[in-house]
């Protein structure tokens, strides 16, 4: 029989979880610009939709030094809930309650949706705000964190994952993050490292701060481990609702693409202008992207990292796409060790979730020099091959002006699998720039010559004409077709429109070894 005591005790009950640690705690975090843990939950869902799940766990009494000690949640909200008409899954973790720390409850109930992620093809975001593994569980607690980061891995390539690191995410608890497709992170309040400074120094002796080994600038454009800063919670949240707008729910469900029956096919006069008649001199590629996309809307992705390759998510023409583009203003756009990494780790995302990919070339080599090759640029560019070659989405490629030598493969050409490759007149395709090519070519005549510049000019006009022209790579069927710049937005969209339905049967094989 249903009697007010029981209705009171349960009232009771939520009210106590709602506060978490309590008001005084939840101001605190109010003061440093946070949100506490259920404030980013209702402003990441719908209102209304968010259905909580384990919200009565709690930690094990026989731990040591927490027999009697009350844990709201045990430090972490987990449930569903609806943004617009996605459904999608979330936990978030209350630094208020125990520091966020992780226990063996702690994880049970982040697996537990994790496992309904995964039978529902949902996707995750979690809100990392944890002062790491709950001492007083012991191995327990390590054994939790061994299960988090084994769903990591189970829903990896099935349902998008998305990390917001809004707090502490220290030592071990950095790998789930890590394990996911994106990480959002707050500029300020939020750090995430392995061994903060006070370790390193007492191990190696080195005086460092929290921004340099653990900060969302350094991660956001050292380690690469950032994908997105954000300037507070609300951002973070508003980052995630508009990454989410690209993505599919699942790996076997299309793209939210937005398509009408009208394409419109106009040229567009005005980028041609934007690319400077001296094949050397440097443009920003943004400027090209914001006029193929529509709408100009290019959500950037790992925006502060390896700044000689833009990667994001856009629409042409409703067909949600990941754009692949070197950028000819930061280091003439050559491809390096970082380049390489970001693109390929983009590039097998867009795979796993049937997102078709543009790459847009100019690009010049990779990038010479003796660190680049102390540093693995073989193995490390050999990746970006792989992760070309193994995509089975709709690729499109563009060469703008220069693509030179493993460049040029290296950037999606026909042979790594590309369905159409169109060029821009002015684009040179060879196994190396022109100037290079004519003094090994004709070394004893450019001696002999008295205007020696004016000799190497001529001669590398003679060797663009007959072995880099694009009219040269059409002939032999390795470009789909030369065109105008202002052409290229109608080609793209006419493209992608009919390349969707693409299915791509590959041989029969457990999984690929990448050269990691």
């Amino acid at each position: 029989m249903l009697t007010k005591t029981a209705v009171d005790a349960l009232e009771k009950r939520r009210s106590a979880l709602r506060l978490g640690g309590g008001a005084d705690k939840l101001a605190a975090r109010h003061e440093k610009g946070q949100l506490g843990a259920r404030e980013r939950l209702d402003k990441l869902f719908s209102a209304g939709t968010f259905q909580e799940t384990g919200a009565h766990v709690r930690h094990s009494a026989t731990s040591f030094g927490l027999s009697g000690r009350e844990f709201p949640a045990d430090g972490v909200i987990t449930g569903t809930g609806f943004i617009g008409n996605l459904q999608v899954a979330a936990f978030s973790q209350d630094f208020t309650v125990c520091a966020g720390t992780l226990g063996k409850a702690h994880a049970e109930k982040i697996s537990r949706l994790m496992k309904y992620v995964q039978n529902l093809g949902i996707p995750l975001i979690a809100f990392q705000d944890s002062g790491g593994a709950r001492i007083q569980e012991g191995v327990d607690a390590l054994s939790g964190y061994g299960d988090v980061f084994y769903a990591n891995v189970l829903l990896s390539g099935v349902v998008p994952q998305i990390a917001a690191v809004l707090g502490p995410c220290a030592g071990g608890a950095a790998y789930s993050p890590a394990l996911m497709d994106f990480v959002v992170m707050t500029r300020s309040n939020a750090q995430m490292f392995i061994t903060g400074p006070e370790v390193i120094k007492a191990v190696t002796g080195r005086a460092t701060t929290m921004d340099e080994v653990g900060g969302a600038q350094m991660h956001a454009s050292v380690s690469g481990n950032v994908h997105f800063i954000a300037e507070d919670d609300e951002d973070a949240i508003g980052i995630i609702k508009r990454l989410l707008s690209y993505l599919p729910a699942n790996n076997t469900e299309d793209p939210p693409h937005r398509l009408d029956p009208d394409i419109d096919l106009s040229l567009d006069e005005g980028m041609a202008a934007l690319i400077p008649d001296d094949p050397g001199e440097p443009f920003d590629i943004h400027t090209v992207i914001a006029r193929l996309v529509d709408g100009g809307d290019f959500l950037e992705v790992h925006a502060s990292f390896a700044l000689n390759l833009v990667v994001g998510f856009a629409r042409i023409a409703g067909v949600v796409v990941g754009i692949v583009a070197n950028q000819p203003s930061v280091m003439a756009g050559a491809l390096d060790i970082n380049a390489s990494d970001k693109a390929s780790r983009f590039i097998r995302f867009c795979n796993a979730f049937n997102i078709p990919l543009l790459t847009l070339v100019d690009v010049p080599g990779f990038l010479p020099g003796v660190d680049q090759e102390r540093g693995a640029i073989i193995r490390h560019g050999a990746k970006l091959l792989f992760a070309y070659a193994s995509c089975t989405t709709p690729k499109i490629t563009v060469v703008l002006r220069k693509a030179y030598g493993g460049s040029y493969l290296a950037m999606c050409s026909q042979e790594m699998g590309a369905d159409m490759v169109f060029a821009w007149p002015c684009a040179e395709i060879a196994v190396m720039g022109a100037e290079a090519a004519v003094s090994l070519l004709y070394r004893r005549e450019i001696e002999q010559a008295e205007d020696k510049k004016a000799k190497i000019a001529e001669l590398a006009q003679g060797y663009r004409d007959e072995f880099a022209s694009p009219y040269v790579s059409a002939g032999k069927g390795y470009i789909t077709d030369v065109i105008q710049p202002g052409e290229t937005r109608a080609a793209l969209r006419l493209a992608f429109r009919k390349t969707l339905a693409k299915r791509e049967r590959r041989p029969a094989k457990k999984h690929g070894n990448i050269p990691l």
